[in-house]
């Protein structure tokens, strides 16, 4: 047995039931070939093997992302940033300061803004912008994605005016002349998106390989993805010139549904690096402009319910469509309504799936899983449904969460809830919508409580936190079994692909409080060391 790269006298956890903790894993090329003790392993070592003293640091499986709009996140690289910026009066600063490096007449976009942070919490307007954008038009998406921001330019160019109707599954804002504000809600953003131009492909490739940087810095391994054709298209020419370092898994947008069916493609079609995954469908809005679906209206007011993207009839048509094509599905499904609406139109589609004798199951998902109903909290177990969740969300939105769901919270984010029912729960960010950063996303686990602590300082309902090793399972061995890889990847095994994030530390023998204080040192991916610090 040959080695080309052995890593020991370290904390690694490899998520493997066989040898939970060893010290030492030997690789040859892109594979694992032993882990164990260093007075097993180091003997392996030959001529040109690189050998590298952990000095007692932390390693566990290549972490994964399950929910990443990947060529979003690329192109926000490039744009405004305005994520988690608490100061209006800095938001207005950082997008004065991008409109001056603007060419006049060329779009602004950014990303990030949350009003609910901002002293004043009421939404921006088209004029506000006008006065940092005078001379380009702009549009920004909120922290959700699920809301936008635009100047009079952005709505001119758009052509919406007072005249504008709402369009389906969203809303125009307006003031109490009926004139638009510039919000815009759920798909009344795509009345922008319709005259914004489209970036290259050559630009997004571009784009990609910086964030696909990145990812390494923050140990990421591998990503399920959620955009949608022209981020397909930029990961296969990445494929295609041997420059991809992220295992990918691609949803399809619903949109795309009988495009794949006639293309013959279906579920885990593709290699180790580029395979796909579900189509996705939408139900819902967010959770912070209101528009998550909810059985009952939020608090404080008598009629605002959410916004319906897709109703229960068109997700079932579209989800016995795919099933019937083996293809997987997976919705986006925040409020208890969505979620409910989904779970119906699951059990209606795995009884056909057993009338078809599909012999593999789909691996059908939620994704956000944010809130749910009490007589729907085992379900997702129940119709074998995977929970793809983002822990993130509920450090981030906890004091929304109170504010807007008040009561209802204690089956929110309820990841304790799908683990101890029987659901797979996979872990992801969310990302651009939160950072990418995994570590934040552990430490919300383990925690929850926000990095600064100020709100829910013992954790916000603490009975759904989960140890370190449930927390890391699912964000590398649950998410190879959502892809259904888990015969090559997901755990430090012998035999699987050599994909490993190690941390400065043992991450399952700090407080959980210094969880967020963890760095990584090192991300390998396919054997080749893509990131370090060691």
């Amino acid at each position: 047995m040959t080695a080309t790269l052995i890593l020991h006298n370290g904390m690694i956890h490899t998520m493997d039931d066989d040898l939970p903790v060893v010290s030492a894993v030997a690789i040859d090329k892109n594979k694992i070939t032993a882990i164990g003790p260093d007075k097993f392993i180091l003997p392996l070592a030959g001529h040109g093997t690189q050998v590298i003293d952990l000095q007692g640091k932390g390693v566990t499986p290549g972490l994964v992302d399950a929910h990443v709009h990947f060529m979003h996140y690329a192109m926000e690289l490039q744009r405004v940033d305005l994520l988690d910026v608490a100061d209006r009066a800095e938001v207005d600063r950082r997008i004065k300061e991008f409109a001056a490096k603007t060419p006049a007449g060329e779009w602004l976009q950014g990303r990030g803004w949350k009003n609910e942070l901002w002293a004043d919490t009421s939404f921006p307007t088209a004029s506000q912008l006008d006065e940092l954008v005078p001379d380009s038009p702009c549009f920004l998406r909120d922290k959700s994605g699920h809301a936008g921001w635009a100047n009079s330019k952005g709505l001119k160019a758009a052509g919406i005016d007072k005249n504008t109707a709402d369009p389906v599954g969203g809303e125009i804002q307006r003031d109490a002349d009926g004139n638009a504000t510039g919000i815009l809600f759920e798909t009344a953003m795509q009345l922008l998106y319709n005259v914004i131009p489209d970036p290259s492909h050559d630009q997004i490739v571009s784009a990609m390989q910086d964030a696909q940087q990145k990812c390494w810095e923050v140990g990421l391994v591998g990503i399920h993805d959620f955009d949608g054709p022209d981020c397909f298209s930029a990961l296969q020419t990445l494929r295609k010139n041997g420059e991809l370092g992220l295992r990918f898994y691609k949803n399809i947008p619903a949109a795309m549904v009988d495009s794949a069916i006639a293309a013959g493609l279906h579920t885990d079609f593709g290699d180790e690096w580029l395979r796909i995954g579900s189509i996705k469908i939408f139900a819902d809005g967010a959770l912070g402009p209101q528009t998550a679906l909810m059985v009952e209206p939020y608090e404080g007011t008598t009629d605002t319910y959410g916004i319906t993207v897709v109703d229960k009839e068109g997700m079932y048509e579209i989800a016995s469509k795919a099933a019937a094509n083996n293809l997987s599905v997976t919705v986006h499904a925040i409020g208890d309504k969505a979620n409910h609406d989904i779970l119906d139109v699951y059990e209606a589609v795995r009884k056909e799936e057993a009338q078809l004798g599909l012999k593999s199951k789909l691996r059908h998902r939620i994704e956000h899983v944010q809130i749910l109903v009490e007589e729907d909290l085992d379900r997702l177990a129940k119709l074998d449904i995977i929970a793809s969740m983002q822990p993130i969300h509920c450090t981030s939105d906890m004091e929304m969460a109170d504010k807007h769901w008040g009561e209802r919270t204690k089956y929110s984010y309820a990841w304790r809830t799908m683990l101890d029912t029987g659901a797979l729960l996979v872990y992801g960010s969310d990302c651009p919508v939160e950072p990418i950063d995994p570590m934040i996303g552990i430490y919300s686990s383990v925690t929850r409580k926000k990095l600064s602590g100020a709100y829910a300082p013992d954790g916000w309902h603490p009975e759904q936190k989960l140890t370190m090793a449930e927390t890391i399972r699912a964000f590398t061995l649950a998410a190879a079994e959502t892809a259904g890889t888990q015969a090559t990847q997901g755990s430090i095994s012998p035999g699987k692909l050599a994909d490993i994030t190690v941390y400065d530390r043992d991450l399952f023998a700090v407080d959980p409080d210094e969880v967020k204080n963890v760095k990584v040192q090192a991300t390998i991916v396919d054997g080749e060391i893509k990131f370090s610090q060691l």
